[in-house]
């Protein structure tokens, strides 16, 4: 193959370095997945496109260099690349080896991997011959983790699944650091706690991907417009051969309808799309993580899908920048930051219905029940604190109550009140 087109993948074979404006922010919630270049296992970074994948595989870059690693070692490949279209796995590897590293050990780079058919079978063979090679690979979909996959790479692999910026992650980047013990012990200034509010009340509306927090507010907005183009256009309408119009459909009544519990019938007959359709397109787009489901929980697996699932989408600046609202809705916004907050700390997390409706049931490690609910106002209803007894009354194993507040802090007949805020960074 033609080396320059690797080339211009890897400015550092000239420059000696990695430049400046790849390495982005450090995200200190993911340092071990930088760290992870050090191991033989094959690094995998999952995530929905324009979360900040590529860039920590930069910043695994800039630690090899550091550590005095030679930039022809260094191998960085965006498989997206047109100009790569027919140039085989195979032939991007002999290329490299043959024109810039022969002899030493590499680290190779594969962005967006799923692009190349049969890449599990690949770089597996290449694994399992022990090349002296250190493999990163990447994808904006989850069937990277799909079993057939994982089974091939079954022991050879640490995977790693990758969200917009946190809350937490979001007030590092505006460079303002809270204690945690602090928190704990109520010990926070009041211009402190205002200034948390103001920064909550922007993350709610714009998200958490990591360039927009970069741009310039004015286009903000437009810019998400295209992340949300980008995903449904590259990763599912492309990849899928789907029908534009009902894709574009389905998503933006699903991004609409963000929290809210969805059934096949009600999508039918609102979209006038079959039920196999609209099977297959959520599924879809569940793969491109732009929206993830939520069942009812029950302690058997028959009557957990006795009821339908709620919906939610990755990013609330994602949603505000489509959805068809005509509200400021920070219920829902509240409630759907809550929901990827929980995945993002790999939260074992359900919904609960009967008479009234538990926000969230998160299952923890010891099988004890978590029941929370998101009411993003000072003033409670009732009715929120009646679902949670009701759930604590019917499932034996609830052993905590918890109700997400603007700014109430207490406890009262057994349920935690929390501020929002405080409990996504605390």
């Amino acid at each position: 193959m033609e080396i320059s087109k690797l080339s211009e993948w890897n400015q550092w074979w000239e420059k000696k370095s990695l430049p400046d404006e790849l390495k982005g922010k450090n995200r200190p919630k993911y340092s071990h997945l930088v760290d992870s270049v050090r191991i033989r296992e094959i690094t995998v970074i999952t995530g929905v496109r324009r979360s900040g994948k590529s860039t920590l595989m930069y910043q695994m870059i800039a630690k090899l260099l550091e550590k005095g690693a030679s930039p022809e070692q260094i191998l960085f490949v965006n498989l997206e690349d047109k100009k790569l279209v027919d140039d085989s796995l195979d032939d991007i590897y002999s290329g490299y080896r043959g024109d810039i590293n022969p002899d030493k050990k590499a680290y190779i780079f594969l962005d967006e991997i799923h692009r190349k058919e049969g890449w599990e079978s690949w770089i597996r063979k290449k694994y399992d011959l022990k090349t002296d090679d250190k493999f990163v690979i990447s994808g904006s979909c989850s069937h990277l983790l799909r079993k057939e996959y994982s089974t091939l790479l079954t022991g050879r692999n640490i995977t790693f699944e990758v969200f917009p910026l946190g809350f937490e992650e979001f007030l590092l980047f505006k460079e303002i650091s809270i204690s945690k013990d602090n928190l704990k012990r109520g010990v926070v200034l009041e211009k402190t706690k205002l200034l948390i509010l103001k920064h909550l009340k922007e993350y709610m509306a714009l998200g958490g991907f990591p360039e927009i927090f970069f741009k310039v507010k004015e286009y903000k907005i437009r810019i998400l417009e295209q992340y949300f183009d980008d995903i449904l256009y590259k990763d599912i309408i492309d990849r899928y051969n789907l029908n534009t119009q009902k894709t574009k459909d389905l998503a933006l009544f699903l991004t609409t309808n963000s929290t809210g519990i969805i059934s096949l019938r009600s999508l039918r007959n609102s979209l006038k799309i079959s039920y196999d359709t609209i099977r297959d397109y959520l599924s879809y787009f569940k793969e491109a993580f732009l929206f993830f489901t939520l069942d009812h929980f029950a302690y058997s697996f028959k009557e957990q899908k006795t009821l339908p699932s709620k919906i939610y989408c990755i990013d609330n600046g994602l949603r505000n920048s489509v959805s068809f609202k005509f509200s400021r809705d920070e219920g829902k916004l509240a409630e759907n930051l809550v929901f990827i907050e929980l995945k993002r700390r790999e939260k074992d997390v359900y919904y609960w219905k009967n008479k009234g409706e538990v926000d969230f049931m998160i299952k923890n490690e010891d099988q004890s029940l978590t029941a929370m609910n998101v009411s993003y106002t000072d003033e409670i209803d009732e009715r929120e604190i009646k679902a949670l007894m009701e759930c604590k009354q019917e499932l034996s194993k609830v052993n905590e109550l918890v109700i997400l507040t603007k700014d109430t802090e207490k406890k009262e007949n057994g349920i935690d009140f929390i501020p929002l805020w405080k409990w996504l960074i605390i």
